[in-house]
């Protein structure tokens, strides 16, 4: 891991496609070493869980719409997803100097999810509340996090709802942050599984939620 952060430390210096290919070499390496890195996660986590395969995020960067134009990540990534339609959620990790995390939940719910979702907080927010404010929760991610889709309410939701800071969300993620020396250190694939394994009440909550109507009833029969 100390090999891959070093690399990306120069390369967050020399952003451009002439010392890539230079380096090419040293770079398919480490990308060997990511690899194997993220299926033992991958191979571990299904222990717990039902997934998808692992995704490993590309070092290329997608220009096309963007204003800043270097070619390259200056971290590593991979997203692990759970089994639909009964399973919902998605693990993820990124590594990098002083950007390393661990995260997962709903990054770009479906029209409908999000709907969905809002419905049921609307209704009873007590299940969420319950699990945000679970002390296993607080330690690991602190917060229930995520971008406001509106200033006040969604269309059809009423501003002064006791619960309307989680409908305003469009999205709802967890983070925990880790620091290079703890990534480094021997028991870091251990903690980031223990991290993922926190997030499972929360997944398997919002996993009911949609995958059952407002009255509770099973959307698969």
């Amino acid at each position: 891991m100390r090999r891959g952060f070093e690399f990306l430390k120069k390369l967050k210096k020399n952003n451009n496609r002439e010392w890539f290919h230079e380096h090419k070499s040293e770079y398919d390496l480490i990308k060997e070493e990511n690899k194997q890195f993220f299926n033992q996660i991958y191979s571990e986590l299904q222990k717990h869980d039902r997934l998808t395969k692992v995704h490993i995020s590309r070092i290329n960067r997608d220009i096309r719409f963007s204003k800043d134009k270097t070619p390259y990540k200056s971290n590593f990534g991979a997203g692990y997803a759970r089994l639909k339609p009964m399973l919902r959620g998605g693990y993820y990790i990124q590594l990098g100097p002083d950007t390393s995390f661990v995260g997962g939940g709903f990054w770009a719910p479906n029209k409908e999810d999000l709907l969905r979702i809002r419905q049921e907080f609307e209704m009873d927010s007590s299940g969420i509340t319950s699990i945000t404010s679970d002390k296993t929760f607080l330690n690991y991610f602190g917060e229930l996090q995520g971008e406001e889709g509106v200033k006040n309410a969604p269309k059809g939701f009423d501003k002064d709802h006791p619960a309307i800071d989680l409908i305003k969300k469009k999205q709802f993620v967890v983070k925990r942050k880790f620091t290079d020396v703890e990534v480094f250190s021997d028991d870091f694939q251990k903690e980031v599984i223990r991290t993922f394994l926190a997030m499972r009440p929360f997944f398997d909550y919002m996993s009911e939620v949609l995958t059952t109507d407002t009255n509770g009833e099973s959307l698969f029969q």
